[in-house]
């Protein structure tokens, strides 16, 4: 077992990052915090942080700028909040160059109100002597893994801990024996946020039942799910909380060595992972003696190359040793024999997000929170056609609803609601008749999807599911490994079949094959990837029947969608012979002479949609 430092150097620890804290700058009188995420710095932001920079030094006013991730605005990219000691903080969004100036003008000067405040629609927390103080309780959300985005500078060890980062894993060494901190973990009730929903503290007890010379702690980065941006935010945003978790999991564990595998398009993560590890370094807290225990922990990057099958635990272990990312026949599980045949614990980044505060505020806090089997929070990325695109989290049980009109802010351009995607495109589509369901593991799958990493992707009434499933079965296709054929060869057969329906050649017959072969490969796929992959036909063939018949029996698409089965075709009596489409029709299918009716050639039309949009006489109609 470790042993545990004297009081002395854990209080001169102590002390130190104390100090530290307090040189971190965040004592001004006015802060401005620019979102400086991958969201935000595509929008813009580095060119407005600067400019906030400069103005405000001309201007004589003396505040601090500090980049932060992501503040979960995405919709509303650059996002600024601006601090001013003793009120509360104030988020704008939409931020250009001229609303900068007015808010240092009419704000920050005078104390103005500026247009474009954007309400903050979550509840905060913090640790005081292990006692959390909830702010903003009538707020849907509680952030746990995302608390500290968009609120600190992820580039200064500094800003972590004086949230009082690192704490945790203080208490850990200094309190814990590695079994009482699993059974605190045990007791918190904290499930895989991966997409399993294992328990993760049960997964720790394992790994650490198991003997060996090494052991490794894996950090799961490789977030592959369309549409998903969760773990990149948070290690964009937090990272040393990440760090500092794989450091408790290693004590736990009886591991002094770290990987985290991440994909090599993350750019700016890798950047300031990079960063926090060498700081926690300079800080004591990675490396030799630990706390001036005898602890010893390191961490290592690896790089993957966006393989979504390496999300499975094995695969992306294989990957990770110089190996085709195929995964494998479990038992043995990764925490008997993982990493180069050792035991390995393997966590994605937002289950390691909620562990710090697990052991700050205690089991019973985090139990509290949540569903009766799934507790704490979830953190998901709100993307597709609704009008507050971003991450929000929410505790376990929250309803559907709730995460898509109360905070999503509802559908895009006032259209209807039609479906919702859980769980990437490994889940299933869900309809209105499940807006009320509580979102946890258990109620998903009930409902026919999953919960998986956290994508929840959005569609409206001009969204054709045939054509969804068809769609999240083409990138199934293009990610499957290989290795077993219900997925190599299954997924590409139920490709084909929907590509036949959606080209206006399908059969009932078909449908009965979607159907049977999906669970088919269900029930025989290797891994996750494939025993998954069958969902999106398989919900909604379930709840969108009628759009299947549709297509097989009437050869129609109603929402325009699958342009087989499209017609652009001219009214006679509406046309006036202006010529106008046919002079934009760009394979010549359109033929009539000047002010007299025009035809389209449908064996030549490309339902590229020209005529319809030259078309000022609504001659032109689709069928």
């Amino acid at each position: 077992m470790t042993r545990i430092g004297s009081k002395e150097e854990l209080t001169t620890w102590k002390e130190g990052l104390e100090t530290a804290a307090l040189s971190s700058g965040l004592t001004h009188e006015v802060t401005v915090k620019v979102a400086m995420a991958t969201c935000g710095i595509a929008s813009g932001a580095r060119s407005i942080m600067n400019f906030f920079a400069e103005e405000l030094e001309k201007r004589n006013i003396e505040a601090e700028v500090v980049p932060t991730g992501c503040m979960g605005f995405c919709y509303a990219e650059p996002t600024v909040e601006i601090h001013r000691r003793g009120f509360e903080p104030i988020i704008f969004g939409y931020v250009d160059e001229k609303k900068a100036d007015d808010i240092i003008e009419k704000f920050i000067k005078k104390g103005e109100l500026v247009d474009g405040v954007i309400p903050i629609n979550y509840s905060t927390f913090d640790i005081k002597e292990t006692s959390p103080v909830i702010t903003g309780k009538e707020k849907k959300q509680i952030r746990i893994a995302l608390r500290n985005c968009g609120v600190i500078n992820p580039q200064k060890i500094e800003d972590y801990i004086a949230k009082n980062g690192y704490q945790a894993l203080a208490k850990v060494l200094t309190e814990m024996t590695p079994a009482i901190a699993i059974q605190t973990l045990i007791d918190s009730g904290l499930r895989g946020r991966g997409g399993g929903g294992f328990p993760t503290g049960l997964k720790w007890k394992i790994a650490l039942s198991n003997q060996a010379d090494q052991k490794y702690v894996v950090c799961n980065a490789d977030e592959g799910d369309p549409g998903a941006f969760m773990d990149r935010s948070v290690l964009e945003g937090d990272p040393h909380t990440v760090i500092e978790a794989m450091a408790i999991c290693g004590y736990c564990i009886g591991a002094d060595k770290g990987l985290v595998y991440i994909r090599a398009e993350y750019p700016l993560a890798i950047e300031r992972l990079k960063t926090a590890i060498e700081q926690a370094k300079n800080h004591g807290l990675l490396g030799k003696s630990i706390l001036g225990t005898t602890f010893n922990f390191d961490i290592e990057l690896r790089y993957g190359a966006g393989a979504f099958v390496c999300g499975e635990e094995t695969a992306l272990i294989h990957s990770m040793e110089g190996s085709r990312g195929e995964p494998t026949v479990k038992p043995p599980f990764p925490a008997e024999s993982g990493f180069l045949g050792k035991p390995t614990n393997v966590n994605n980044v937002e289950t390691l997000a909620c562990i710090p505060p697990i052991f700050l505020a205690g089991a019973a806090w985090f139990q509290n929170i949540g569903s009766p089997k799934s507790k704490g929070t979830k953190v998901f990325a709100l993307a597709g056609k609704i009008n507050n695109v971003g991450l929000v989290e929410v505790p376990m049980g929250t309803t559907l609803r709730e995460v898509i009109y109360e905070i999503g802010g509802g559908i895009q351009y006032d259209k209807k609601f039609k479906a919702v995607q859980t769980g990437g495109p490994s889940g299933g589509c869900l309809t209105t008749k499940h807006l009320d369901t509580p979102i946890d593991y258990d109620n998903l799958i009930q409902a026919g999807s999953m919960m998986g990493s956290g994508g929840m992707i959005v569609m409206d009434e001009d969204d054709c599911m045939v054509a969804v499933a068809k769609y999240y079965l083409d990138f199934t296709v293009e990610e499957s490994c290989g290795k077993c054929s219900p997925c190599r060869i299954g997924n590409k057969r139920l490709y084909e079949i929907l590509d036949k329906i959606t080209r206006g050649e399908g059969t009932m017959e078909d449908l009965v094959n979607l159907r049977n072969l999906g669970q088919v490969i269900k029930d025989t796929s290797l891994c996750g990837l494939g025993q998954s992959s069958p969902n999106p036909v398989l919900s909604t063939l379930d709840n969108f029947w009628d759009e299947y018949l549709e297509h097989v029996n009437e050869k129609k698409c109603h929402a325009g969608v699958c342009k087989s089965l499209m017609h652009y075709v001219i009214d006679s009596e509406q046309c006036v012979g202006c010529m106008a489409c046919a002079r934009n029709c760009p394979v010549n299918a359109i033929t009539g002479e000047r002010k007299m009716p025009h035809l389209i050639n449908q064996s030549i039309c490309i339902k590229c949609g020209a005529c319809l949009e030259k078309c000022k006489f609504n001659a032109v109609t689709v069928n």
